[in-house]
């Protein structure tokens, strides 16, 4: 891996209190989770932080929420200086977005008994669909979803929960997560294929100006192109989440 540092005058721009906030969404498992032994965030997300950061010369603040909708609120406010997040022309407003560095697959759950069998099957009249509030899945499942009702509750383990209760017919989610659903306990399948697929990137308030944008955007596309993106995945244990291609 490269070691070239950011340039030294954009440090203020990102790090205005001193140190680099980041917001580190830990409603996506996937990237981001508590160190069972520190209590502590950790993951791909927080891995980029901490290199950005050591590129910057300042030191790094995670500030850790439990819902992405929470996540994009602080750094849209400027209550942290980056995030990391599913691209979403519903968080544009406030925010600046690199390109992708992961791609993750949205998928649904279903009771093992429901008669749906395909992702096509899903927007119907009478069906209920479980989300997290404010996730990327629920962004776009609102713009897609023309018949079904989309249920918003906090987090996905409550979306999960709510389908196994029999409260709704189908939970939308990150494909890794519904799985790893499916094979704790009988009872629920997922359908093949994907109904989208989430773009994670990462994000900076759009009052922090074009050159911090474009050092971001340059900070994403040098960590994928040196290994360090897949390096991660394999050092957390990531499965099925690929690398997204040079933006």
């Amino acid at each position: 891996m490269t070691q070239q540092p950011a340039s030294p005058d954009l440090a203020p721009a990102f790090a205005p209190s001193g140190a680099l906030r980041a917001s580190i969404n830990l409603g996506n498992p996937i990237l981001a989770h508590r160190d069972p032994a520190s209590g502590d965030p950790a993951g791909v997300s927080v891995d980029l932080a901490r290199e950005f950061g050591r590129r910057l010369g300042v030191p790094v603040e995670l500030v850790a929420f439990e819902r992405a909708a929470l996540s994009v609120d602080a750094v849209r406010a400027e209550r942290a200086d980056i995030g990391f997040f599913a691209v979403d022309p519903a968080r544009g407003e406030g925010l600046r977005f690199t390109a992708p560095y992961v791609l993750i697959e949205g998928a649904y759950l279903v009771p093992q008994a429901s008669p749906v069998s395909e992702n096509g099957q899903v927007d119907r009249e009478g069906t209920r669909i479980s989300v997290g509030a404010g996730s990327a899945y629920d962004l776009f499942l609102t713009r897609e979803i023309r018949e079904a009702e989309i249920v918003r509750l906090e987090g996905a383990p409550r979306a999960l929960a709510a389908l196994r209760a029999g409260e709704v017919e189908v939970a939308a989610g990150i494909r890794q997560l519904l799985e790893a659903e499916a094979a704790r306990a009988e009872g629920v399948r997922v359908l093949p294929g994907r109904f989208m697929v989430i773009r994670q990137a990462m994000g900076v308030p759009a009052g922090r100006g074009p050159a911090a944008q474009e050092s971001l955007a340059s900070f994403v596309e040098e960590m994928k192109a040196v290994g360090f993106v897949a390096d991660a995945l394999k050092r957390h244990g990531v499965e099925g989440a690929i690398v997204a291609p040079a933006g």
